[in-house]
């Protein structure tokens, strides 16, 4: 009997070892497959790959891109077929403000490296989001620093608005005030503006913490590395990522 048991907890423990093993190797698979990824949106293709060609400041992600020519194109009109959202909803968005935007609706179309912060949304026109990307401090400062003096009627540009002309109008009794009053820091409009798709960092460029909204299409994309050290090293307040939470339990409970 005692043979038996012994048996039976060696081959228990041979059990956990290989339920270990496999949850280690899922996990490393799945944090690599966040890599290079799209999001499931509304305009996002199924999976990145280069493009001949994309529009304007979109260009830096032609090589390996989540957005298509057409998409590039609308990123860069002032009421966009892409949601029919009007920056001039406050009067005429100065072209130095509009430049910043024009970057951030390139990088949430186009960047494959967005996804250790893809979160699961239930919303009509997406089925995913982004959460807390880290920005570089100089592209949210700079982004702050050209729209201070832009006007807007609204803080969280994701709702709130007035839809009945078919885009975004400011709601009854709002004001239209400047940015600097709106998001009376830097960090208040990146965090702010977009539901906190970004989050405000100390981290710099170069620095391989933090995402940049644009580079020099001349050198390499600065984002996979940030995108790698945060998927190997989890974001704050992570949930473990989707592979694993959709892959894990069939695979552990074939082993038992």
């Amino acid at each position: 009997m005692r043979e038996a048991l012994t048996t039976h907890l060696l081959s228990l423990q041979t059990r956990w070892a290989m339920l270990g093993l496999l949850a280690a190797c899922m996990a490393s698979a799945a944090k690599e497959s966040v890599l290079n990824m799209c999001m499931d949106a509304k305009h996002h293709k199924t999976k990145p790959g280069p493009e001949g060609a994309l529009h304007g400041q979109c260009a830096p992600w032609k090589d390996n891109a989540c957005c298509t020519a057409e998409t590039s194109k609308g990123a860069h009109q002032d009421q966009s077929y892409l949601y029919n959202f009007d920056w001039n909803h406050c009067g005429v968005m100065p072209d130095k403000c509009k430049q910043h935007f024009i970057q951030d609706t390139c990088l949430y179309e186009c960047s494959p490296n967005l996804g250790p912060w893809i979160d699961q949304v239930d919303n009509s026109w997406r089925r995913e989001r982004i959460l807390n990307v880290p920005l570089c401090k100089e592209d949210c400062e700079l982004w702050w620093e050209a729209c201070k003096d832009a006007v807007t009627c609204r803080e969280n540009w994701h709702k709130g608005w007035n839809w009945t002309t078919g885009t975004n109008r400011c709601p009854r009794g709002s004001t239209c005030q400047l940015f600097k009053y709106v998001f009376p820091r830097p960090a208040d409009l990146c965090e702010k503006i977009w539901s906190k798709s970004y989050k405000y960092t100390t981290e710099h460029r170069g620095g391989g913490r933090c995402i940049q909204m644009w580079f020099d299409p001349a050198n390499r994309n600065p984002n996979v590395a940030v995108a790698k050290y945060y998927a190997q090293n989890g974001r704050d307040a992570s949930p473990a990522p989707r592979a694993v939470l959709l892959l894990l339990p069939a695979a552990l409970l074939s082993l038992l």
